[in-house]
């Protein structure tokens, strides 16, 4: 027997069902994706503000803060960012276990990447957030200047600019982040999260 097949999951005595419980809530993950610049991170934590004052025990985990523990030894080839998200969806998995609602943002360019994170779930427990901003929007915010450095060539592989974003097809919630307000595409995500009876109404 090789050391990873004596390697098997502990079942714990208290479960992610009295993890729940204890918090009053069903835990799910939302993941945000979209284009750099689209809004991702605002909304997410605009968002995790509101279920915080309605009570509810939440996780942020933004792009640019894993990679300052967790992935800070990636770098941003196709094969690492590929692992910074299986790496992410295996701590956004950890934290449902918890009991948590966790909130993710995150480019995750590829479908394949974002399906990959949906099978650690349960089908309920994954709710993708595409937010929907036009590459034109993103390019003319540009809060970090890296648009305007991948037209010049000093970042290379940069999605949506030579490097490709693969929009959802079906997404949990669909948010035209350059059309409406912040206060109008947070409820719009309450609204989902209510009809899924993860937020009371």
């Amino acid at each position: 027997m090789s050391e990873q097949e004596a390697i098997v999951w502990h079942q714990h005595s208290v479960t992610k069902t009295s993890r729940a419980a204890l918090k009053q809530q069903k835990p799910a993950v939302l993941w945000f994706t979209g284009l750099s610049g689209a809004g991702k991170s605002t909304i997410a934590g605009a968002l995790e503000v509101k279920l915080a004052e309605l009570g509810y025990h939440t996780y942020l985990l933004d792009g640019d803060n894993v990679r300052h523990g967790l992935c800070r030894d990636l770098g941003f080839s196709q094969q690492d960012r590929r692992e910074n998200i299986r790496r992410i969806g295996e701590l956004a998995a950890l934290m449902v276990d918890a009991g948590l609602i966790v909130l993710t943002a995150f480019i995750s360019p590829h479908r394949s990447e974002r399906d990959m994170v949906r099978q650690m779930l349960p089908e309920t427990e994954f709710i993708e957030v595409f937010v929907n901003t036009d590459l034109a929007v993103c390019e003319k915010r540009d809060p970090k200047g890296l648009y305007e450095r991948a037209r010049r060539g000093e970042i290379t592989q940069f999605t949506g600019i030579d490097s490709a974003y693969e929009a959802p097809l079906h997404p949990d919630i669909d948010l035209p982040a350059g059309d409406a307000t912040l206060d109008e595409l947070v409820q719009h995500c309450l609204d989902v999260l209510q009809n899924r009876g993860i937020v009371a109404k």
